[in-house]
This record gives C-alpha cells, sequence and structure tokens, in this order.
C-alpha cells in the first residue's frame, strides 16, 4: 500500500474512535445549519447531546433520495451558498434531479478518496489514465479526473461518445489505465478484437463502476485485455465514486471508513443486518461540508464484513452487489436481480456478455424473455445446435432463478450497446 496507509489500517477501536468524534461534530453542525434535519430530529425528540458516539447511530433518522427531491435544490445544504464551489446532479430521468453541492474541502476530500482507490489499483504518478465515464453533472468524470491528478497520474479526459477515437489516443498515448463502466469496456475489448488492434495497447488495469457487475465479467475484461480490473463505488450523494473499491484479493469492497460510515439493514424492517448478512447499505457522510447526510438509503443491496483483509486493511469490507431493492424484479412471486441472469450465463461460457431481460404480461400472467448473445457459428450450424443451446440455457437460468423463462437466442451486435450505464431491463408491464 502506497497510498493513506495509516487510516486505511487503524484498529477498530481507533476507527471507532475518529466515527465518533466526528459523528458528534457532524449531529451538531447540521442540526444548527440545516432545517430539514433539526425538525426531523426534534420531531423525534433528539438533540445533539443525545449522540454521543456510533453507538447511538441508530436515534438518527434515515435520509431518502424522496427527501433530496422534496428539498430541492439547495434545502439540505449546511453552509452558504458562497461557499459552494461545484454543483453535480442526477439526470432526473426518473423523477425530480437530486442537486448536491461541494466545498473546497469536500472536493479535496473527494480526490483523496479517488486517488486512494488508484493506488489500490496499483496506479502512479508515472501511468496514464483515460477517463472514459462521461463528463458534466453527472460524477464519473470529473471524479475520477481530479483523483487521477491528484495522485500525480495524467489524465487523458475522453469521456464517452465517440469508441474509435478512444482507442486511436489509447493507443498513440499508450494509456496504461482506464476508468469507465465495465459494460462499455467489454464494448471497446470487443471493437478492438475487430480491428485487429487488441495487441497494441498498453493497459495493465481498469477502474469499472457506475452499474452493478459481477465477479465472471471481471474475469471477462481481464482475459479479453489482459488487465486487472477493480470495482469502484459511489454515488452521487454520497460524493461521488471513491466511496469504496476493491483491492488486488477482490474479496470485497473498502469502505473508506474515516469519510463514509456504513450500515447493512433489513429493507422491509429497517433493522440492522448481522454482519455477513445481506441487506441495504445505509451510509452516513462524517466529513462532508456541503451537503452532509445522515443515514442516507442507497437501495443497494450487500453485506459487510470487519475482518482483516488479506492486502492487510482493517477498513470494512462491503460485497459485490447482488442489486439494488429499487431495480429487482418481481415475477410471478418471486425475486430476480439482472446480476443473477448475467453471472448464470458467464458461467457457462458459451454466449458473449451481453443480454436484454424482456418483462411482459400475457393474459395476467408475468413472462420473462432473456434475450442472449451467442457466437454467430450457432446461427449457421444446423438448427438442432441452436435448439439445443436454446433448451440448455433455459434450464440454467431456471436453476439459477427459480421459475422458468423464454430463451432468444441473437445474433452478435443485435443488442444494442451502451457508453454509459448498460441497459439491461425492458420491464413492459409498466407500460400497460
Amino acid at each position: 500500500m502506497i497510498w493513506n496507509e495509516t487510516k486505511e489500517c487503524m484498529s477498530r477501536d481507533e476507527i471507532h474512535n475518529l466515527q465518533s468524534a466526528r459523528l458528534k461534530k457532524l449531529v451538531k453542525r447540521v442540526y444548527h445549519n440545516v432545517e430539514f434535519y433539526r425538525k426531523k430530529m426534534q420531531e423525534l425528540n433528539l438533540e445533539p447531546g443525545d449522540i454521543n458516539g456510533i453507538e447511538d447511530l441508530h436515534k438518527l433518522p434515515f435520509t431518502t433520495k424522496t427527501d433530496l427531491r422534496d428539498n430541492y435544490p439547495f434545502g439540505l445544504f449546511a453552509v452558504p451558498e458562497s461557499q459552494i464551489v461545484r454543483l453535480h446532479a442526477s439526470s432526473g430521468t426518473t423523477g425530480k434531479a437530486t442537486v448536491v453541492g461541494y466545498t473546497r474541502k469536500d472536493i479535496d476530500i473527494w480526490q483523496e478518496c479517488v486517488a486512494r482507490v488508484l493506488a489500490m489499483a496499483g496506479i502512479g504518478s508515472m501511468d496514464k489514465i483515460q477517463v472514459a465515464y462521461g463528463y458534466g453533472l453527472f460524477t464519473g468524470g470529473l471524479g475520477l479526473h481530479y483523483g487521477a491528478e491528484n495522485l500525480g497520474a495524467t489524465v487523458i479526459p475522453m469521456s464517452t461518445g465517440n469508441t474509435q477515437k478512444l482507442i486511436t489516443m489509447m493507443e498513440d498515448f499508450q494509456a496504461t489505465a482506464i476508468a469507465c463502466t465495465p459494460s462499455y469496456l467489454l464494448h471497446i475489448a470487443e471493437t478492438l478484437e475487430e480491428s485487429g488492434k487488441i495487441n497494441k495497447i498498453n493497459l495493465k488495469a481498469a477502474i469499472c463502476g457506475a452499474e452493478p457487475w459481477t465477479e465472471n465479467m471481471r474475469k471477462e475484461i481481464e482475459t479479453k485485455l489482459n488487465l486487472k480490473a477493480f470495482d469502484i463505488y459511489g454515488l452521487s450523494e454520497i460524493i461521488g465514486p471513491g466511496v469504496a473499491a476493491d483491492c488486488e484479493y477482490h474479496n470485497g469492497l473498502h469502505v473508506y471508513e474515516d469519510h463514509f460510515l456504513p450500515e447493512i439493514i433489513d429493507p422491509n424492517t429497517l433493522q440492522p443486518c448481522k454482519e455477513g448478512e445481506v441487506g441495504e447499505l445505509v451510509i452516513t457522510t462524517l466529513t462532508k461540508e456541503a451537503m452532509p447526510l445522515f443515514r442516507y438509503r442507497t437501495k443497494d443491496l450487500t453485506s459487510i464484513s470487519y475482518e482483516k483483509c488479506q492486502c492487510g486493511r482493517t477498513i470494512a469490507r462491503i460485497s459485490r452487489f447482488k442489486g439494488r431493492s429499487d431495480d429487482m424484479l418481481i415475477i410471478r412471486g418471486v425475486n430476480v436481480f439482472p446480476s443473477q441472469v448475467e453471472a448464470a450465463l458467464l458461467e457457462m461460457g458459451e454466449t458473449r456478455p451481453h443480454y436484454l431481460l424482456i418483462v411482459d404480461r400475457i393474459n395476467n400472467l408475468d413472462i420473462l424473455e432473456v434475450q442472449v448473445e451467442v457466437e454467430e457459428h450457432f446461427f449457421s450450424d444446423e438448427i438442432k445446435e441452436l435448439e439445443k443451446l436454446t433448451k440448455k440455457i433455459s434450464r440454467v437460468l431456471q436453476d439459477a432463478l427459480g421459475l422458468s423463462v423464454k430463451v432468444t437466442l441473437v445474433e452478435p451486435k443485435t443488442i444494442q450497446r451502451s457508453q454509459g450505464k448498460a441497459t439491461r431491463v425492458i420491464d413492459r408491464r409498466k407500460l400497460i
């Protein structure tokens, strides 16, 4: 480890003491500066002096995305607008946009967290990192950009939108790392293979995030591009990318607990889960100045471990995400996550890593169709081979999901590629 080793390897008692001190300071500041939280605490007959450490965290109210939207645009800011140096916001495609503000100190902390992620992936000042996340109000592009500069690396700010130009720059500049969504990186790999340039690139590491992906997908990326792929996690409401990331052992994502206090709760009962149990990730921002949040419900489903990692870090680790509680599909009483389908398909090794789930309602019965790309030769062989593979995939998915599905095999490039978050689900039931 070469970055901030002391903070990442403190004892659990040291971590708890730091978190408690910062939580007490945070509650007092928020109570006096954010009317929304002050009213929430008063409704609970709660005063700042009632929070003496992380053992009292459960007393504080939860915060949801609806709360952010209800206080649009600046109602949750805890500092005067004159201290805000940057604004980011969600797209607002599922409702009113959620707006996040940053002070100069917030930006510094964000840069440090991303730099720690990059260092954990073996990236240093001698590397050139191609940032292929979107720039603008989305936090991905600028988050990785400034984090890489903070580390001293050379940034190639490609963003998204022109894959051929990205590949040209990657080859000409000899980029050693790339940051983008895992689905887009697979699209880049496909394009490199088709153009015969797969051996002309110099990538050694990829920082992938902004969408759920499986261990099998990571292995697929590493095999195709001969690099090491790392998972980065974050959300704009908390700060952006850099809340957590995995190390070279890929045994969970290390949460930077000196800045972010994680909890795992049952999304139905809102009660805490035991260590190792899957539940909803809840985060309290311990050092955020502009828009600190109490117990923000991320909707991301994971588990947590406080055991020391093989890499030597002692900060908490969250497991690879199972999905999101609000992305979950309920089909004929069965809970289905796209990541389950992806894991089952990639485990087979006979399909391409591109799929689409289409949910429809026919005669009041929910039907799940899974479109899967397979290699072109299956369509040139006898029809029996195509039928045989279809039946095999159907059995695999039925075993993985616990319900029967309709499998449709499609030729390569049939399913639309994405340069941002991949579209994995079309739920036509919502259109009826």
